[in-house]
This record gives structure tokens, C-alpha cells and sequence, in this order.
């Protein structure tokens, strides 16, 4: 099918955007008119493991879905390999207001977030005046979630960075909150943590012959 003219436009403005940010900063253009292989163009493809013709995300399937097609600007991702992406889809239409492709950005920021957390655990100060408090509302899946992201983010270090000694030690702070009691939950940390469930069993079963040895 044949690449609508805006978007051919576009494309050079790719590699001035990638070389502005730097070799984690990855572009893609989409083509609406062949959602299974949208990509077009890209650059710094390795940021998400994509090259030209890969699918449409699920992200963007979902905005162009809704009633309301906006621009997604600076929200939270996820690569495959853990990393923690900021990104943006700026959204392309035709001279009839309608949607025809997109400009995707997916910063790896995994390193900065390496960073804050450093500094943040050099400057915390104790505040003796706010008591200790944990607060899990909403549904199940809603607290699975909760208890998962706020143990990576004390943890502070990104997935992709994580060793497998340090993913089981993540894994035994959430056995000690008693997260694998919850339905469904060795499922979803081992989607988080980028292993198989059986891997999850294996840290479990490491975990405790190490309790029982004094290694843990």
C-alpha cells in the first residue's frame, strides 16, 4: 500500500530528533494504513528491540479505538528486557482530520533512574513526625501491582539492570509481604522481572533451602 504523503514528509525529521537525544532515544513512524507492520521508518531501533515493519503497539491500537485520538506525552513504559522507557506518540492526520500514522519516542531512562534513586537515598532525612503507613485500595490485581511496583521502586534499580541474584532477593522481600498468596501473582511478577513463572518457582524453592541453611 502506498506511504500517504505527510508521513514520506516526515520521515527525515526522525534522525534529527535521535541525534538530538542521543543512541537511547529511539523514533519510529507508523503507518496507520497496515497496523501489522506500521513501522516505516525508525532509528535507534535496539531502545525496543523493533525494526522497520514491526506491529503497532497496543498503546496506540487502544487511542485509536477511543472517541478521542490526542497526542500521549511523556508517559511510562516498559521495554521487553525490563527497561523503564519515557514516551510520547504524537499523532498524524490528513487535511480531513483523520488519523493516518504517528510519531512514536521511547527514551531508555534506566540509568537516570539509577541516578535519583542514589541521590534520593543520600538526601532522605528522617521525619519524625510522619508515621509509617501503607494504604492498598481497589481491586486485587490493584494491590498485586501496588505491593509489586512500591518493592522495585525501594529495591531502586531498574529490571533491565538487575542481576539473577538480585531478582531473587526481589522475590524473597515479596514473598515476605506474602504476595505470592495472592491469586495470579507469580504470573504477573514474573512477567515484571522478564522470566518465566517456573524460574519464579525456582527462586521460591532457593529461597527457602537458603532460609533453612542460614544463607538467607
Amino acid at each position: 500500500m502506498k506511504t500517504h504523503p505527510i508521513l514520506k514528509s516526515i520521515i527525515p525529521v526522525l534522525e534529527g530528533i535521535a541525534n538530538t537525544f542521543g543512541k537511547n532515544c529511539e523514533v519510529a513512524l507508523h503507518d496507520f494504513s497496515s497496523p501489522q507492520n506500521s513501522i516505516i521508518a525508525i532509528v535507534n531501533g535496539h531502545v525496543t528491540g523493533r525494526d522497520v515493519g514491526s506491529p503497532l503497539p497496543e498503546t496506540i491500537s487502544k487511542v485509536l479505538k477511543s472517541d478521542n485520538v490526542e497526542n500521549l506525552i511523556n508517559y511510562k513504559n516498559k521495554g521487553k528486557d525490563g527497561k523503564i522507557l519515557k514516551s510520547s506518540a504524537l499523532f498524524i492526520k490528513d487535511e480531513n482530520g483523520k488519523p493516518v500514522g504517528c510519531l512514536t519516542i521511547n527514551i531508555d531512562i534506566s540509568e537516570f533512574i539509577m541516578v535519583k534513586n542514589t541521590l534520593s537515598e543520600f538526601c532522605d532525612v528522617a521525619d519524625t513526625n510522619e508515621e509509617a503507613r501503607e494504604a492498598y485500595t481497589g481491586s486485587v490485581s490493584d494491590v498485586l501491582e501496588s505491593i509489586v511496583n512500591t518493592t522495585l521502586e525501594n529495591y531502586g534499580k531498574p529490571v533491565n539492570f538487575m542481576s539473577k541474584e538480585e531478582k531473587v532477593q526481589v522475590v524473597k522481600m515479596l514473598d515476605e509481604k506474602g504476595t505470592f498468596l495472592i491469586r495470579g501473582a507469580v504470573d504477573y511478577v514474573a512477567k515484571i522481572l522478564c522470566v518465566s513463572r517456573y524460574t519464579i518457582y525456582n527462586y521460591l524453592d532457593e529461597i527457602r533451602v537458603g532460609e533453612e541453611f542460614g544463607k538467607y
